[in-house]
């Protein structure tokens, strides 16, 4: 087995759906949940820890 096929399992924090990710993700990479699509931010790594991702603002210097 090579390193590139180990994969570490969380829990969406919307749904519960099981996502696997790629051992080697790191803190703020964006995955999508295959249960309910909803996007997700990896905030830990020890143990691996999703959260909903934050919604892009519109920031134009206001």
């Amino acid at each position: 087995m090579s390193l590139d096929t180990l994969t570490e399992r969380a829990a969406c924090p919307d749904c519960g759906a099981g996502v696997d990710l790629a051992a080697d993700t790191g803190v703020t990479e964006i995955v999508v949940c295959p249960g309910c699509t909803a996007e997700l931010e990896v905030v830990a790594v020890g143990p691996l820890t999703l959260a909903l991702a934050p919604e892009i603002e519109e920031d134009w210097g206001e």
